[in-house]
């Protein structure tokens, strides 16, 4: 029997931060559901979500952006993976990473934060960090700029450039990790950058 995976994309709510480097786990969430024709709902745990399949008869995918803060993104991700009965080797959280280049792709399962609030919280609600992560690199910012304020800017016109390959190869990793495992899809996306 096909297992049920939940893919969580990381960002904050509303049309000011939608476009920014925060938000790119809910963008990569946006191409996975894209790629399957389906729209996100609204579920009562506090996030949007779609139900669907990696491929026909294969694995489950729930896919969720939360409509918290990304810093309290742990409640509703534990309240899905309850209402899901998803373990928490079965999460794949997808979110911004500073200090991974621009167009880069980083996958781990467990670990630290690494200074990052949402997999803190993510981590803190579940019990445990023992969760998949799919981390996309935005790179640091130039000179003396606060990170806080490069994250939650929108891209640069060069990023734009490359921005919808970036997600589709990101997209991609979620898929392999899903189907092939950790290591197969490290493997393929970890030589690329």
């Amino acid at each position: 029997m096909a297992s049920t995976w939940l893919i969580v994309g990381l960002g904050n709510p509303g049309p000011r931060y939608a476009p920014t480097r925060h938000n790119i786990g809910q963008m990569v969430l946006d191409e996975l559901a894209d790629r399957r024709g389906e729209r996100f709902r609204e579920h009562k745990a506090g996030a949007r979500v779609v139900e669907t399949w990696l491929r026909p008869g294969g694995e489950k995918l729930v896919l969720a952006k939360p409509n918290s803060f990304m810093n309290v993104s742990g409640a509703p991700v534990a309240a899905l993976a309850r209402f899901y009965s998803v373990p928490a080797e079965n999460v794949v959280v997808v979110h911004d990473e500073l200090d991974i280049p621009f167009d880069s792709i980083r996958m781990k399962a467990g670990g630290g934060h690494g200074g990052h609030n949402g997999v803190r919280d993510i981590a803190r609600a579940l019990g445990t960090a023992d969760f998949l992560r799919v981390r996309a690199g935005i790179g640091r910012p130039p000179g003396r700029q606060d990170p806080a304020d490069w994250v939650l800017a929108p891209f640069g016109s060069v990023e734009q450039k490359s921005l919808p390959m970036f997600l589709s190869d990101a997209a991609d990793a979620v898929e392999q990790l899903v189907d092939e495992g950790l290591v197969a899809a490290q493997q393929k996306h970890h030589s690329r950058g």
